[in-house]
């Protein structure tokens, strides 16, 4: 081989080594930023309160709410999870289990705690892994946290009866956790239906759509990086993370929420879900609501649908 040829070639190597080394850093990078939990720009801060919020009423019954400290053990990692029960004043059979958001934690459903309390069921808050008050490392999308649900659901049978009625609820990673349960072949007979509010496809659909959105990549190499990251240090690809796949295998009433004016998941991802499902569906479009606004927007609309929807379902 000739040294000019060997030089080149060496001097590719270099280069080829160096865009490698600074892709894997880049993907470190974006890993800490989209599957270990801490505080995340991209975030829009948590809204002040007035009386003049419809959100208000709400608040102020959460504030004042008897709540129950239960407590669970996650599938894998030996990890302990937290949650709130607050029971209704007239005992009932009728349970709600609320799964929460992206950097999340159970004291921000409390608008949804508020309208299924309202509706005359007990309400179940967990704290997904590595959110709140539960252990964890890595944040699950709700595909970790899928068989932690189920847990969760038995225990709400455990401790009110097998005559339970209960019904699964989330927004946003949340509304993909309650459609990734719904596949899963272990879920008590006791769920009578599903509520997703603004949950995504799949992980790998979102984190796609949030690296154009906010850092203006493209979907390769950086989101294959990231997921293979993940699979090795959390557990999971993003791919495998597939909302719509689980959704696929759901037969149960399922109601399908989201604002039309979302861009953080954006509204499109709705209708293949929506499609998807084998079961009794509905579907809910909030004009003029943003990403998990949509029972803000409109809390009489909001609440309207899920009574008429869960009468039908649920005794």
């Amino acid at each position: 081989m000739k040294k000019k040829t060997k030089r080149w070639l060496i001097g590719a190597g270099g280069i080829l080594a160096s865009v490698v080394v600074g892709i894997v850093g880049a993907g470190l990078y974006f890993f800490q930023v989209a599957v270990v939990p801490s505080p995340k720009a991209f975030l829009s801060k948590d809204q002040k309160i007035t009386k003049a919020s419809t959100l208000y009423p709400a608040q102020q019954w959460y504030q004042q709410a008897d709540k129950q400290r239960w407590y669970e053990t996650a599938t894998s990692d030996n990890l302990k999870l937290d949650a709130y029960y607050i029971p209704t004043a007239k005992q009932t059979k009728k349970t709600a289990v609320i799964a929460h958001g992206f950097m999340g934690n159970k004291d921000k459903m409390y608008q949804y705690a508020y309208m299924f309390h309202q509706l005359g069921y007990n309400v179940l808050l967990p704290d997904d892994r590595a959110h709140g008050d539960s252990q964890g490392k890595y944040i699950g999308y709700g595909w970790l946290d899928k068989g932690d649900y189920v847990k969760w659901i038995k225990q709400v049978v455990a401790k009110n009866g097998t005559d339970s009625q209960i019904v699964m609820f989330g927004t946003s990673m949340g509304g993909a956790t309650t459609m990734m349960v719904s596949g899963e072949n272990n879920v008590p007979k006791q769920v009578k239906a599903y509520i997703e509010d603004c949950g995504y496809t799949s992980v790998y659909d979102e984190i796609k759509y949030e690296a154009q959105e906010l850092y203006h990549l493209p979907e390769w190499p950086m989101v294959p990086v990231v997921s293979a990251i993940s699979k090795v240090k959390a557990g999971y690809s993003f791919g495998q993370a597939s909302a719509l796949k689980q959704v696929k295998k759901n037969h149960k009433p399922m109601l399908f929420i989201h604002g039309s004016d979302d861009h953080f998941v954006p509204t499109r991802m709705v209708y293949p879900l929506y499609h998807a499902t084998k079961g009794p569906k509905e579907l809910l479009i909030v004009k003029g609501a943003a990403h998990a606004k949509a029972y803000e927007t409109d809390p009489q609309l909001y609440t309207r649908t899920v009574r008429e929807f869960l009468a039908r379902y649920v005794d």
